[in-house]
């Protein structure tokens, strides 16, 4: 669940508007490369007595964008087109622009136009000045303060670790792991998914999927099979991503070492919110004590029920029970059947749900024009794709447009993301470009029998992505490096944690949580019993989030990257969380955040608390408030990253931020949150 944007020097892969052929993709990046070539060039001859922002700074953004333009389409396919030819084809055009952007923003004719242009210490303001000072900031750390051998070696060093990323990735996207199981060890495991799996002389072929993992554990009654489940799913991109990451760890220390950092997270932190490592640390170090507490009353609980499911007074809870019995719970305790609740979320009436909602909040509008869209100049790579424009209610003016391309299938990406496909800009001829995102997510799919069904969390999930693509499409900026979500990355999931709140409300899910069957409302008993159950096992989960966190900080903060990166996930698994340490696992290799969010998956936790803290308006003014919403929008959304992230955030909350909601969230109210 995130939000992909791919960023060297100023200038952002989020952007297209065509899609090439495998055959096609060599001839059409290289005339995107000479056409920002060229672009370069002209800014480069402008005498320095004749440079002002439009024709030096922002002419550089207008080369981010056309640029996007012309590729970051061909650079998506890899992670939707169902052609192999064509997936590689993306891989290796990534691999071509990725280093064509490493020497870009190297280039010491183009830093000595800019620096020409900073040296006259213009009178800027609001975008302009950001801007300015976001250029200067990023030639700083692409090295161009270095001498140009170590220029040179870091120039190397990011294009191994550019390569080295996308064969990550790569592997990821390529694994196909499956768990051979017969019927009988996949009892209670709903037939829907059963029905999916590739199957030969009653042998099951379990693929490891998001909703079939998801599904087996949490309902499959045999443990052994939950095991099995868990260690494939931990295993997944194999010892030759481990041996890459390892590699990249080394790479990435390297260069931040080159750099003048001393470490990798301070590095990629310095432009977050957090700015350095230690910051990081101290995040952690404040919360863990807190949240073990309820994470100890967690563990009791689960074992328990464990130990009365299995009639073993002796039982442990292990991490491969912990679904089931969060399952397993919600039903004894809060009289909760995950099955049925997902029969009143059909995937239909969730969509319908979501644009109801959001239209009311923030005045816009949609339009599903999936039927016009190659008319339009915008590719369908699936059947399963749809394009939507969105509008402003009051004007009727185009704000952008989104694909959703919702269901699993081979080769696909195989989590949840959203990803920025065109920024909004306005160029130096007064024309404007909207925005472009893509929601790409993997939800349950529908049979012949039976529309898509979400369970609560998968419908919580899209919330959030659409949030995502909420940020992107409704900003109001002029620079296509502020646009939307280009804000910074321990900020980026605030407002799409925020959005999963909706799906907690009684007063928005009586307009869309309706059976499949019987148009029957969600019961509000039921609900009452969902959210009495939201903080079931907060604590065992927020030490998760923990653990992810704390691997990402060992990882690159590990002298010079050297790191035995299996011992230090299984070592810090029983030092982070509650459970016995489980050996032979490397969960890692398969980890995308990876390469993207590396040294700075803590973002996750980290917004999480000003995602609370900001939906707090929403409660006081109603959660369909259009006054709420238009605040929110003008606030947030609107601005993009065209402010400092926590002035920002002050200045829409009246007051400094504080941990009051986020623990209420996880169950523990009157704990001390400043």
């Amino acid at each position: 669940m995130r939000f992909l944007n791919k960023f060297s020097f100023t200038l952002a892969l989020t952007l297209a508007a065509i899609m090439a052929t495998a055959q096609e993709v060599p001839d059409a990046i290289k005339a995107a490369l000479k056409r920002a070539d060229d672009a370069v060039a002209k800014i480069v001859a402008i005498p320095n007595a004749q440079r002002n922002f439009e024709n030096t700074i922002g002419a550089i953004d207008e080369i981010s964008v056309r640029l996007d333009n012309d590729t970051s389409m061909i650079l998506f396919m890899q992670y939707v087109s169902t052609d192999a030819a064509e997936r590689e084809a993306s891989r290796n055009a990534e691999q071509t622009v990725s280093e064509y952007l490493i020497e870009l923003s190297k280039r010491e004719d183009l830093y000595k136009a800019v620096k020409a242009y900073a040296d006259t210490k213009p009178n800027l303001s609001g975008e302009q000045k950001r801007l300015l000072d976001f250029t200067m900031r990023d030639y700083r750390r692409s090295g161009m303060m270095l001498s140009p051998e170590n220029r040179a070696k870091l120039i190397e060093l990011e294009k191994e670790i550019s390569r080295l990323g996308i064969d990550f990735q790569q592997n990821i996207a390529d694994d196909e792991t499956k768990v051979p199981m017969l019927k009988s060890e996949l009892a209670g495991v709903p037939d829907a998914i059963l029905a999916r799996q590739k199957q030969a002389f009653g042998v099951y072929m379990v693929g490891m999927d998001g909703p079939t993992f998801g599904a087996l554990t949490d309902y499959c009654e045999n443990e052994q099979s939950r095991q099995k489940a868990w260690l494939a799913y931990k295993r997944r991109g194999g010892m030759k991503n481990v041996r890459i990451l390892e590699r990249l760890l080394k790479l990435r220390a390297e260069a931040s070492k080159l750099l003048g950092y001393a470490s990798t997270v301070d590095f990629e932190v310095e432009v977050r919110m957090a700015k350095d490592a230690k910051t990081v640390a101290k995040f952690y170090e404040d919360l863990r004590p807190i949240v073990r507490k309820k994470a100890e009353l967690d563990m009791k609980e689960f074992t328990d029920a464990k130990r009365r499911h299995t009639g073993d007074a002796t039982a442990k809870l292990y991490p491969w029970d912990y679904s089931f019995y969060k399952t397993l719970l919600k039903k004894e305790k809060y009289a909760i059947d995950g099955e049925k609740v997902a029969e009143y979320f059909s995937m239909d009436q969730v969509v319908k749900g979501l644009f109801t909602i959001t239209e009311s909040l923030y005045g816009i509008t949609y339009n599903d024009i999936t039927a016009q869209a190659k008319a339009l100049g915008f590719p369908i790579w699936h059947e399963d794709v749809k394009l939507y424009e969105v509008k402003d209610k009051a004007t009727g003016r185009l704000l952008g447009r989104m694909y959703t391309d919702l269901y699993p299938r081979e080769n696909k990406y195989n989590h949840a993301a959203c990803w920025g496909l065109r920024p909004r800009k306005t160029f130096a001829d007064g024309t404007s470009q909207v925005p472009l995102a893509a929601l790409v997510c993997n939800f349950t799919k529908p049979t012949a029998d039976k529309p898509s069904l979400l369970p609560h969390d998968e419908a919580e999930t899209f919330f959030h992505e659409f949030g995502h693509g909420l940020h992107h499409i409704l900003s109001n900026t002029r620079y296509g490096r502020f646009s939307g979500t280009s804000v910074a990355r321990d900020f980026v999931e605030a407002p799409s944690q925020m959005m999963e709140n909706w799906v907690w409300n009684p007063q928005v899910l009586s307009l869309f949580a309706k059976h499949y069957k019987t148009g029957e409302t969600l019961p509000m008993s039921l609900l009452e019993s969902m959210k009495r159950a939201r903080s079931l096992g907060s604590g065992i989960e927020t030490e998760h989030q923990f653990y992810y966190g704390m691997v990402d900080q060992a990882f690159h903060t590990a002298k010079d990257g050297s790191i035995d990166t299996v011992k230090t996930v299984t070592d810090l698994f029983s030092e982070v969380e509650l459970y016995d340490k489980i050996p032979e696992t490397w969960f890692h290799a398969s980890f995308g955040h990876m390469v993207g969010y590396h040294g700075a998956y803590y973002g996750y936790q980290w917004s999480l608390v000003y995602a609370s803290d900001m939906f707090q308006r929403f409660e006081e003014l109603g959660v369909l408030s259009p006054e709420a919403g238009k605040y929110y929008r003008d606030k947030i959304l609107a601005r993009g990253g065209t402010m400092d992230e926590m002035d920002m955030l002050k200045d829409y909350l009246g007051r400094e931020p504080n941990l009051g909601a986020f623990l209420k969230l996880l169950g523990m109210e009157g704990t001390s949150g400043g």
